[in-house]
């Protein structure tokens, strides 16, 4: 299926590694051209070169950290610069520290609060009047499956990231007139770095080995495997689509049949 977006400008956020440079490939390998952001230069420009190397489309990167303050102006400049300017946004953000709701101090909720949702948040509303202009853009949050059935010991991650839901469903209704789409996108248990990151974070504290967790988690996930970064980034791209028009206001999951919510 041809998705319509050759030729697109996309930026994609957190996608050094894991589930945002999936996404960009992704994007990429359907022509479009993509702005590739994160804090590891080495990696970006990694990413970018095999972009460039083995698909119909183009990368850049820019370097930039969602924590530091004026991060949404540092990314403004480099799509103007890199980009002239986008059609495709891909807010992506790296998780929280595990924890319980006791280890949710203010001072926690304050610093993730401003690298998970104010830049997504700040981002969002600098480049909508530009898809407004053009009467079409595709917006797509990823966020987590802890927003529909949260994930024990991710208090933090099911706080902050549930707060993305009431705001993209009130986005996605304001700007649903203008050709612009924005939905938010789910991942379950999809193999990347930051899952064994958390299983090795679970089986240190429930004392279990590493195999045993593992094995508990693939038993709560119906398809009985972890999900591949290609193919959640293939549902990534296809939200971004000139075939998704229609498909707005939306949670999408994908993670296997494990959420056990209707």
């Amino acid at each position: 299926m041809d998705l319509g977006i050759a030729d697109k400008k996309a930026v994609v956020l957190a996608s050094s590694r894991g589930l945002g440079a999936g996404i960009a490939e992704a994007l990429a390998k359907e022509g479009a051209h993509v702005l590739l952001c994160g804090r590891t230069e080495d990696r970006l420009a990694q990413n970018c070169k095999v972009i460039n190397d083995t698909t119909p489309g183009k990368a850049d990167y820019v370097i930039a950290d969602l924590a530091a303050e004026n991060v949404v102006d540092t990314l403004m400049e480099a799509i103007a610069e890199k980009l002239g300017g986008a059609d495709i946004l891909v807010n992506n953000s790296g998780g929280p520290t595990p924890g319980t709701v006791a280890d949710m101090t203010p001072e926690k909720l304050d610093r993730f609060f401003n690298s998970m949702v104010a830049p997504i948040i700040a981002l969002t509303n600098r480049l909508i009047p530009q898809m407004k202009e053009k009467g079409w853009g595709r917006i797509v949050t990823v966020a987590s499956g802890g927003v529909q059935e949260p994930i024990p010991n991710l208090a933090l991650s099911n706080t902050l990231r549930s707060a993305l839901v009431g705001w993209n469903k009130t986005l996605a209704s304001e700007v649903a007139a203008s050709g612009i789409t924005a939905n938010l996108l789910l991942p379950g248990r999809i193999h990347t770095d930051r899952i064994d990151e958390l299983d090795h974070a679970n089986a240190e504290r429930s004392g279990k080995s590493l195999a045993e967790v593992r094995a508990g988690t693939l038993k709560a996930i119906p398809a009985g495997r972890l999900g591949r970064v290609e193919e959640f980034a293939a549902v990534a791209a296809f939200l971004c689509s000139q075939q998704a028009s229609y498909l707005t206001g939306s949670l999408v999951r994908c993670d296997g049949g494990a959420t056990r919510g209707i």
